[in-house]
């Protein structure tokens, strides 16, 4: 090994020290002399070519009812502020000074909620916040600390001094577009949502996150790449001291969405689900309308009641909530029994006193207490929603094949997947019976498949059972639930959703037969009557059903979910709804409660179709020959004969020269009778029952001038009937 030669070695290594040394501070001198002498330029320099191309966002499209109203839309609004530093670089800042009080007196009267002076406190804050301490935060100094429209943004700045051109920035853009700094008056716009309906549908239709353009749910959400459109770009150059836009591609705006929603029926919905909600001190309300042929979702309501006790649209329960359906859910399963052929509407079943012991457990109808229904038919257990009578039933033919049942509902369409375009949106949930390598069932009791039967041990939205029920109601064909028709953009159409069809049968078409008659004398001979209607006929099922709250159903105040699903008209089914409310404690009646919120949508939606003969409305009281003014006999001819009213007198209808005829009329007892007026020229005309324009073209065509006191016909007039006249005279006429 060499020896180390420190004697040549050191000042090899001290020259690169000393030359890395000066170039360090070369460096650094450099950009002290960048930062200083040469920052001016520089600035410039990046202000050319700072963000060169910009973003530029489109219009967001529309979301419209089905009738074409608008439900969304989108609005510009604006935030306002004061650069003092500006104004004062300006030489604006004494003509502010003077026209300060004017200023502030003016602002009062567009933001009433701020007096005059308070005005002038705050904004004389600022202005001496810049002169303190040239913040930049004082620099931009609000003038009204919230958003405003474009009405009031415009009377702001057409105030002194502030209607100078001022500064743009779109937030949304994410750009600024600069004006002459002259007024120091800068704007922030922002792309603001607004629902015309308020909070009709609110959660369905969807709701936006303010100025970041993001939709938060509902149909914003669901159809957001539709609506949002396509971002333009733009080119920017400065050219002395301001910004030249060149836009390189244009902006594509939004497409508009059409909705299957009817804002009558909407809002006829919401006022039932929230009255009933009122009266029964009701925690939650949902409702859903559907067309029976198409599946349009017509209404969609989900009102829960706040802290403050005032019900809103929280969240969208119809779709998302999961929950156990309680008797509503003994359609399907008589269903499955009745289409697989082990029961008919001939069975009986053996009730009891309402209480029966069923695999160790206590199966109760709702009147145990008063006794029970003893033997009872199959179609009459559905009737009075007998837990013992459909139980029995169901455990007595699929208790050792359980798999069948359950397969047999998932075969009528209770359990499918609805794939509803919402956010949030949930399929059923249906356990299926699971058996283990020795033949046994895995978590599956003896009683999972009675209970089950009635409502219990399931999992379901209430969307999914509407559209079951809408299924039974269209003769077994059960459509997917539609909730946008269609896109348009600038009147064309760009897509169309036609109605979709899920399963073509649910059953046989006898056993949908069977179930419909079923259903009707449900509402016309059982328990669900106060849902029906006197005008048309109803169909539908009864459900209530307690709520496992915290793992299990507790004693106390006992939480029950109500509901009522059926469809109207019974004979000939336009419409299918279900209503689903939930209460703490009793009385608790899905019959009593759902049932007269679904009568009352149902009796408002109907009555749209109700048609009444012309002899309903006839009023045999009622005066069939109107009552007829004096005047132009002419034109009283003309339209009596139009209405086939038989018209006589001493006029035979003749018109000399096209002129008008004078006269009076009287009505009798199916015919008018029409007398010409006798007139001189020089004297004044009877035309006392005239109308006044009638009245005054007669007096003046023969040169008198005229004077009205009040309206209606001329109950008299002055000078009287017969006296002397000449041109220029003064006619006042007084009218009743």
């Amino acid at each position: 090994m060499s020896k180390f030669d420190s004697e040549k070695v050191m000042p090899r290594y001290f020259m690169v020290a000393v030359v890395l040394t000066v170039l360090g501070v070369a460096i650094l001198g450099r950009a002290l002399y960048i930062m200083t002498a040469k920052k001016e330029y520089w600035t410039e320099v990046a202000d050319r070519l700072k963000r060169d191309s910009v973003s530029v966002k489109p219009n967001r499209g529309n979301i419209l009812s089905c009738d074409g109203q608008l439900m969304a839309s989108s609005i510009p609004e604006f935030k306002m502020f004061i650069d003092f530093q500006a104004m004062k670089e300006s030489g604006k800042d004494t003509l502010w000074m003077e026209k300060l009080d004017f200023i502030c007196k003016e602002l009062h009267e567009i933001f009433p909620e701020k007096t005059a002076a308070e005005f002038k406190t705050h904004l004389e804050e600022g202005r001496n916040k810049v002169q303190r301490d040239g913040k930049v935060g004082s620099r931009h100094w609000p003038i009204w600390k919230r958003r405003v429209d474009f009405n009031k943004f415009s009377m702001v700045n057409s105030l002194p001094v502030l209607d100078m051109p001022f500064n743009m920035t779109h937030v949304a853009d994410g750009y600024i577009v600069r004006a002459s700094f002259k007024s120091g008056f800068n704007v922030e716009e922002y792309n603001a949502r607004i629902r015309p309906f308020g909070s009709l549908a609110q959660r369905t239709i969807g709701d936006m996150y303010g100025a970041k353009d993001t939709a938060r749910c509902g149909l914003e959400l669901s159809y957001d790449s539709i609506l949002r459109g396509t971002n333009g770009i733009v080119n920017r150059r400065k050219v002395l001291d301001k910004y030249r836009n060149i836009t390189v591609l244009p902006p594509i705006d939004g497409a508009d969405i059409v909705t299957t929603i009817d804002v009558n029926m909407q809002d006829l919905a919401e006022r039932a689900v929230i009255d009933e909600l009122k009266k029964i001190g009701g925690d939650l309300g949902v409702a859903i309308l559907m067309e029976v042929k198409t599946g349009d979702v017509k209404a969609i309501v989900n009102m829960t009641r706040c802290a403050d006790g005032v019900y809103r649209e929280v969240k969208n329960n119809a779709v998302a909530d999961l929950r156990e359906p309680g008797s509503v859910f003994k359609t399907a399963s008589f269903l499955v029994a009745l289409d697989d052929g082990v029961v008919d509407t001939t069975y009986r079943i053996e009730t009891g006193s309402g209480v029966y012991h069923m695999h160790g457990r206590d199966m109760k109808d709702h009147n145990w207490r008063n006794g029970g229904y003893h033997n009872i038919s199959l179609p009459r257990a559905l009737e009075v929603s007998s837990n013992i009578g459909v139980s029995r039933v169901i455990d007595e033919h699929y208790g050792n094949n359980p798999e069948k049942f359950v397969d047999g509902l998932y075969r009528v369409g209770i359990a499918t997947d609805l794939h509803v375009p919402l956010v949030g949106a949930t399929a059923p949930r249906i356990r299926r019976p699971r058996k283990n390598k020795r033949g046994q069932y895995e978590n599956w009791s003896k009683t999972a498949l009675p209970w089950m039967s009635i409502g219990y041990e399931t999992q379901i939205p209430p969307i999914s059972t509407v559209t079951f029920y809408n299924a039974i109601a269209n003769d077994g064909r059960m459509m997917r639930p539609r909730f946008v028709k269609k896109i348009v953009k600038d009147g064309e159409t760009l897509m169309e959703f036609p109605p979709e069809v899920i399963k073509e049968h649910i059953a046989k078409p006898q056993t949908i037969k069977t179930m419909q008659t079923i259903l009707e004398h449900v509402v016309s001979q059982g328990l669900g009557k106060k849902a029906g209607s006197h005008s048309f006929k109803v169909a539908g099922k009864t459900g209530t059903a307690q709520i496992a709250e915290g793992g299990g159903y507790h004693s106390g105040t006992m939480k029950y979910w109500l509901s009522f699903c059926g469809f109207f008209p019974a004979d000939k089914p336009l419409y299918t709804c279900i209503v689903c409310l939930k209460k703490s404690g009793l009385p608790a009646s899905g019959g009593g409660m759902s049932g007269l919120v679904f009568h009352h949508i149902s009796e408002g939606v109907m009555a749209r179709y109700l048609k009444l003969s012309v002899e309903d409305a006839h009023d045999t009281t009622s005066v069939v020959i109107p009552d007829v003014k004096n005047g132009d006999l002419v034109a009283a001819n003309t339209v009596l004969g139009r209405l086939g009213i038989k018209t006589d007198g001493g006029w035979n209808g003749a018109v000399a020269n096209g002129q008008p005829v004078w006269g009076s009329t009287s009505r009798n007892s199916n015919s008018v009778t029409l007398s010409p007026l006798k007139m001189s020229g020089r004297t004044m005309p009877d035309v006392t029952g005239m109308g006044a324009r009638d009245a005054v073209y007669l007096l003046e065509s023969k040169g008198m001038k005229v004077k009205l006191n009040g309206r209606g016909r001329v109950r008299a007039q002055v000078p009287a009937y017969g006296q002397k006249l000449e041109p220029g005279d003064l006619c006042t006429l007084t009218l009743n």
